[in-house]
């Protein structure tokens, strides 16, 4: 791998990864304070509130998890975590409203943890 190319994929990397961590951080604040709109979804849904704060969390240590350099195995559970959590969201809604054409935006923070995704491995086989 020439240095040109690995300083792109470290870039690459790095701008997908703050995109979907700021995603996934813009819900997770929220849920871990246990704000009203939040919590009126989980409603809707039908899940217990007591659950809002602990995905928040959960969901804050993947990040975490994302931007720490190093722990190759703790950034796979955090990868696998803020997928089901993307999965489990889309499910939910669709399970109880049906299809909506607004998530379709949520191919964007599965395309940008995607390429974090790829972008990591790129970087740690190196």
């Amino acid at each position: 791998m020439t240095a040109s190319t690995s300083k792109r994929n470290r870039i690459i990397f790095w701008i997908s990864t703050g995109l979907f961590s700021a995603f996934m951080l813009s819900s997770a604040i929220p849920n871990i304070m246990s704000t009203k709109e939040w919590v009126d979804i989980f409603t809707m849904l039908g899940y217990p509130v007591y659950m809002l704060p602990f995905i928040g969390v959960a969901k804050l240590l993947g990040v975490i998890a994302l931007l720490v350099p190093g722990f190759p195995r703790i950034k796979e559970w955090a990868y696998a975590g803020l997928f089901f959590d993307l999965t489990g969201a889309v499910f939910s809604a669709l399970s109880v409203g049906g299809f909506n054409p607004q998530m379709l935006g949520m191919l964007v923070p599965y395309g940008l943890g995607t390429l974090s995704y790829i972008y990591h491995h790129k970087l740690v086989s190196r």
